[in-house]
């Protein structure tokens, strides 16, 4: 972020802090498809993440005096939206989330790009493409949900919206050697479950099943 837009997003903060409350709707207005998008590919129902990503924003606004400046307030907010995410799901589930972080596996340095990559909507330029990329998203949006709940949210955080490890660890309140062991064990899932879909990636990425 550039110095003026973190003096501007300071002074919108303390605004906030204060009361102001257009203030707050402006931050609002400028961190709500993040926060949509993680809690979305965390869930997988549209109408589910409108609801929740409303609920953490509320949650924020009642919280914002405990924001303190000096940290990332993208990773702030971006806590507070996973955690409501995480509870609305351990809520509806039946079963606990499977959890595997005492793993520890070697880091792939090139799958954030890669999941970046594909999970962009701005590449089909004629309607054949739009249509395989459509049926990519889905299929990426199936693979998600197909992980742990902890894999998944470090995996969406890092590959997805771009986090470093030290914001994830801020943002989910653990350690970065549990970061690292949720994003290595969530890539290899997703890279195996994105195997089984060939036909949708990108020709450069079909033949090898291990550049997934």
């Amino acid at each position: 972020m550039r110095e003026s837009a973190r003096n501007d997003e300071e002074q919108l903060i303390m605004r906030s802090q204060h009361g102001d409350m257009q203030a707050f709707n402006l931050l609002v207005q400028h961190y709500q498809q993040t926060l949509y998008s993680v809690v979305f590919r965390m869930l997988g129902n549209p109408e589910v993440a409108a609801d929740v990503t409303q609920d953490a924003f509320i949650a924020a606004l009642r919280g914002i005096q405990s924001y303190r400046g000096g940290s990332s307030f993208r990773a702030w907010l971006l806590r507070i939206g996973t955690n409501q995410a995480c509870d609305y799901w351990r809520r509806t589930q039946r079963r606990s989330a499977e959890s595997l972080d005492a793993i520890v596996e070697e880091d792939d340095a090139h799958a954030p790009d890669l999941l970046s990559f594909l999970a962009s909507t701005d590449r089909a330029s004629n309607p054949e493409e739009v249509l395989l990329t459509r049926e990519l998203q889905q299929a990426i949006q199936q693979g998600l949900q197909q992980l742990p709940l902890e894999q998944r949210v470090a995996v969406v955080l890092c590959d997805i919206q771009g986090l470093s490890y030290e914001e994830i660890a801020a943002t989910t309140q653990t350690t970065m050697g549990t970061i690292r062991s949720r994003i290595a064990r969530g890539r290899a899932r997703l890279r195996k479950y994105l195997s089984q879909h060939a036909e949708l990636l990108p020709n450069r990425y079909r033949h090898s099943k291990e550049d997934l």
